[in-house]
């Protein structure tokens, strides 16, 4: 079982793709198992805004995961901006950073 510093640090290996709403981190491949993390910070918002936007990413990774290789660790941090985006909008930048990430990434 790994904590949050492992998984960040193998993570921080990967690919980056900065969006106005998100940064992704992505890498493929490192395991059997796909993980994912989100970093959503005070800059963001009050605690109810931080987690409208955690549950917005979440419901939004969750539709994603079966389009990425297996194994691949994902980490998306949500900019301030990402308070007041729609999920559609999330979703669309999401889409990009992981697809630009992928397109990448060493297999």
């Amino acid at each position: 079982m790994s904590d949050g510093r492992d998984f960040a640090a193998t993570v921080r290996r990967g690919r980056k793709v900065a969006q106005p709403l998100l940064v992704a981190h992505v890498r493929a491949g490192t395991d059997s198992q796909t993980r994912v993390g989100l970093v959503v910070s005070k800059a963001v918002g009050s605690a109810v805004v931080r987690n409208r936007v955690k549950r917005r990413l979440r419901h939004l990774m969750r539709a994603r995961l079966a389009d990425l290789p297996p194994g691949t660790d994902v980490v998306v941090r949500a900019l301030p901006q990402a308070a007041d985006a729609t999920s559609q909008h999330l979703g669309e930048q999401l889409d990009v950073a992981i697809a630009r990430s992928l397109a990448g990434a060493p297999r």
